[in-house]
């Protein structure tokens, strides 16, 4: 099922968390991006809340390509980078995966530049979450 907010699009997959996790990364190298950050929610609430969560992690992934370019037309462009992909167990058994729309993301900056290279990078991520 395609998902989608004005801040991000996804998907729900029928495949179990790790599974699905495992394969995002997978996607993720053949568009290009490296895995910079990982925030394994679930477990970091646990830490410092003593609270369990569901299953919940959250990538943030970088083509050095891409964001070489971004820095080149705007050099604040650090505060909207890395691109996060989350992933979570749904509550009815499948696996969500969001991503953060680079186009709404980038498109707050007003540099037509930035927007026609968010829409690269949402193609790409758009690739990722097609092969789930």
């Amino acid at each position: 099922m395609e998902l989608t907010t004005a801040y991000a699009f996804g998907k729900t997959v029928s495949l179990p968390y790790a599974e699905v996790e495992r394969k995002v990364r997978e996607e993720l190298l053949k568009e290009g991006f490296g895995v910079l950050t990982e925030i394994d929610v679930k477990e970091k609430f646990r830490e410092k809340l003593g609270r369990e969560f569901r299953n919940y992690i959250i990538l943030g992934a970088c083509n050095p390509a891409l964001a070489w370019e971004a820095f080149g037309r705007e050099l604040a462009i650090g505060t909207l980078l890395p691109c996060n992909v989350v992933v979570y167990a749904g509550d009815d058994g499948q696996t969500v995966v969001m991503v953060m729309d680079p186009v709404a993301a980038l498109g707050v900056i007003g540099n037509p530049e930035l927007t026609d290279l968010a829409g690269i990078v949402r193609e790409k991520m758009e690739r990722v979450l097609a092969a789930l």
